[in-house]
């Protein structure tokens, strides 16, 4: 993966750790893998980092049961350090795809891509009405959830290139159009200015963490233009106040895309 240079270097774990507010109602406590869960974790092969540099930073695919453990204790990390409630733990499902980012192996990063089904998204719990006005439009529908990110002042590329690839997973594997994240309204302004969602709805108290939130959308067609426009120019794209000039470049990102689609 090529490092972007850092840009508006405020720090991202401000932005990450507990920013965006879907964990589970239903996932089962986190107690540490029992003895089958590290002989299944044992007989898969760990994949490949999907992107990455072997010597520093890479993010791969989370679909063990040590991957989600890892990532789990990561979430609730993170997300007990905001003080939000709530059981944090990832679990086995076919309609998320969940990526963790690591620095030499050890986990730093991880954000779920939640995709529409019959049991349709978290965020549906308190705003499904203004999903449904998309569905209704004929539009796929997915949302991101439990994004954590603990890494120092020089995160934010890494950051950008864990939300870039799991935008291409929605985007680009999944054909998914509308892009939802639900967030407590301090972080609202980071994914607006810096990303062009927009805020659907008003404030409302999610139960799950106990905090107030706010539904976010954003079109996967905007995100792609911006890829287009800036992605890969980093420092270069002057008087470019957003997250995208650290995304992947649109030839990076064409072939990632194109690993991705043979997997």
């Amino acid at each position: 993966m090529t490092r972007p240079p850092n840009a508006d270097t405020a720090s991202a774990a401000d932005h990450a750790g507990g920013a965006i507010l879907s964990p589970d109602a239903d996932a089962p406590p986190q107690q540490g893998l029992q003895r089958d869960d590290f002989e299944q974790a044992a007989s898969q092969q760990e994949k490949p980092d999907l992107v990455g540099d072997e010597q520093f930073f890479g993010i791969r695919l989370v679909d063990t049961p040590d991957g989600r453990n890892k990532a789990s204790m990561l979430i609730s990390k993170m997300y007990a350090w905001r003080g939000l409630e709530g059981d944090h733990g990832l679990t086995e499902d076919p309609n998320r795809v969940t990526l963790m980012a690591h620095r030499k192996g050890e986990p730093v990063g991880t954000l779920t891509l939640g995709l529409d089904s019959t049991r349709g998204l978290l965020a549906d719990q308190l705003f499904q009405e203004e999903i449904d006005a998309y569905r209704a439009r004929g539009a796929r529908v997915c949302e991101f959830i439990k994004l954590a990110f603990d890494m120092d002042g020089q995160s934010r590329p890494f950051l950008a290139a864990l939300i870039h690839l799991a935008m291409m997973y929605a985007r680009d594997i999944h054909e998914c159009e509308q892009l939802f994240i639900e967030v407590t309204p301090r972080h609202s302004g980071f994914y607006q200015q810096m990303m062009g969602f927009t805020q659907l709805g008003d404030v409302k108290v999610n139960p799950r963490v106990n905090v107030r939130g706010v539904l976010l959308r954003l079109d996967l067609a905007y995100m792609k233009e911006q890829v287009e426009l800036y992605g890969g120019k980093g420092d270069q794209a002057e008087g470019v106040r957003s997250f995208y000039p650290l995304f992947f470049s649109p030839r990076e990102e064409a072939g990632i895309i194109n690993r991705l689609k043979t997997m």
